[in-house]
């Protein structure tokens, strides 16, 4: 049976939504994918914590170039915070600190929550990949280094407390790059006087890939086992949905395709980046359309990043 256009002999192109299991790294998850697919290129799209779960999108092949364009987007969390006790990680891999044990009502608590909404500042856990005076934070904190990081501007769209029982809270949370589930739940434990660590995480959403469409590393072996992998494999510029696509004509794609800027249909299109496609409609490539017009009302495109797999 021959190969798809998705798959060479370096292996395959696309992205693959995972769910990562809790216990894993997101770095182990990535080889563990590399060896089931036996592919060459790969890389995920956001890091999960070991203790956390949920969807992790792996990039394969010419999608990894896609990666540096999409890290930026917004996230959905569901997270189980813990209030009476806090850990010096922030979740529960690290040394435990007890609090009040006297619990907020669920009021209070929902009067809180409210608080958090909008532009926020953060100051992110000490046990964290953020880089100090060229080090990681994480680093420094094993070592029992006190970690000074500052405070950083995060965004919380929404907030909705899901459940709350004996001092457990279960939030579904959506956020903008750059927010720390675990900074969240020491926030409003130290707020409402009692202290609180997050119990677990689950990623439900993130770069547009939900957790719906997730499949967990033993089924994606199954698959490739039983010769099913194309089923799972979603296309290159799947994470970049946002971005226009513009179709090209036969000679403007055969400039692209050879770096050289062209001239393009592109009506209702606003400058900017925009994904370009091939002649039979298959993403080839990344570019600019820029401000100009030409005698036909088209716009010049300059391309950026050709893709080898259309």
């Amino acid at each position: 049976m021959g190969k798809s256009r998705h798959q060479d002999n370096a292996g395959p192109h696309g992205w693959l939504a995972i769910h990562k299991e809790a216990g894993l790294t997101s770095t182990r998850v990535v080889e563990r994918v590399k060896r089931i697919v036996k592919g060459g290129k790969a890389g995920h799209g956001g890091t999960l914590d070991p203790f956390s779960e949920g969807v992790l999108p792996i990039a394969l092949g010419e999608a990894t170039k896609t990666l540096a364009l999409v890290l930026d987007g917004d996230k959905a969390y569901r997270c189980w915070v813990r209030f009476g006790s806090e850990t010096d990680t922030g979740d529960p891999t690290g040394i435990f600190t007890t609090g009040s044990q006297t619990f907020p009502d669920r009021e209070s608590l929902q009067t809180l929550i409210a608080t958090f909404l909008g532009e926020q500042e953060q100051i992110p856990p000490a046990y964290s990949a953020i880089h100090i005076d060229g080090e990681r934070a994480y680093e420094r904190a094993r070592r029992g280094e006190t970690v000074d990081i500052p405070p950083r501007k995060v965004i919380f769209h929404q907030i909705d407390l899901v459940e709350y029982a004996d001092g457990l809270a279960i939030l579904d949370v959506r956020c903008g790059k750059g927010t720390y589930m675990r900074a969240l739940a020491r926030d409003l434990g130290r707020k409402i006087g009692c202290l609180a660590h997050l119990e677990r995480l689950l990623r439900t959403q993130t770069l547009g890939f939900s957790l719906a469409e997730c499949v967990t590393l033993n089924a994606l072996s199954q698959a490739a086992e039983e010769g099913r992998l194309n089923e799972l494999l979603l296309p290159v510029d799947r994470a970049l949905d946002d971005i226009p696509a513009l179709r090209l004509r036969l000679e403007a794609w055969s400039r692209v395709m050879n770096g050289q800027a062209a001239w393009i249909e592109a009506d209702g299109v606003a400058p900017g980046p925009v994904r370009l496609l091939t002649p039979e409609g298959r993403f080839a490539a990344t570019g600019t359309l820029g401000q100009g017009l030409d005698a036909s009302g088209r716009r010049s495109c300059t391309p950026k990043r050709l893709f080898h797999c259309a």
